[in-house]
């Protein structure tokens, strides 16, 4: 098996209302089956996901919460807002988010975004952001394709951040090995290989972070 990676180069700063499709499509050749993978950073600026924390009314729990932790109140209001369940409080906010995964600070961010104010929230629907873009590929190239939106994600007792699946479509998200057997003839019983996450893993060493204009 042979697999073959590229980014795609001179992406424009996205705007409010970009189509993501188009900008891909006047930029690369697409093949069917080919799997586009895309940050959620720049999805979530063409969905104007941008809120500023001087806008957000303050909770005491927030307050109490970002005095703790060192950080501005109104971003610590703006995780809970986005999150379903709070998990850990300190010495960060580990949260359930309204699709249902665990992650830090709700996945918000603060890098990538203009404004000192500004962050950046995960995209409202990922996996529709993800049909909407993979639809839009097909019709701007003909070319069926599979779209993985991602996010960098820290991991439990590991020290260093990788690429997640945070939103997909047209893509199986797990691999079931349950009931093949391995080299020595033994039935495996629990292997569900998280392919999505391995993709968006794979695509985030060639993204990069901070500003590498790839993403």
């Amino acid at each position: 098996m042979k697999a073959t990676a590229f980014t795609v180069e001179k992406i424009p700063l996205i705007k409010p209302g970009d189509s993501i499709g188009h900008i891909i499509s006047e930029r690369t050749s697409l093949e069917d089956h080919d799997i586009v993978i895309i940050s959620s950073t720049v999805v979530s600026k063409s969905e104007n996901m941008i809120r500023s924390i001087r806008d957000l009314p303050v909770t005491e729990r927030a307050k109490n919460i970002a005095l703790r932790n060192n950080v501005e109140p109104g971003f610590v209001q703006a995780v809970l807002n986005e999150s379903i369940e709070v998990l850990l409080e300190s010495p960060f906010l580990l949260v359930r988010i309204k699709n249902g995964s665990i992650c830090v600070n709700a996945g918000i961010d603060h890098s990538n975004v203009e404004g000192a104010d500004n962050i950046l929230l995960l995209p409202e629907d990922a996996d529709e952001s993800a049909r909407i873009i993979k639809d839009s590929l097909f019709e701007l190239t003909g070319k069926k394709v599979s779209v993985i939106i991602t996010d960098t994600n820290g991991r439990a007792f590991r020290i260093g951040q990788t690429g997640a699946a945070v939103g997909i479509a047209g893509i199986i998200a797990m691999r079931d090995w349950r009931g093949t057997r391995d080299l020595f003839g033994r039935v495996l019983e629990v292997k569900n290989e998280g392919v999505v996450d391995e993709l968006a893993g794979f695509a985030n060493l060639l993204m990069g972070e901070g500003d590498g204009g790839t993403p």
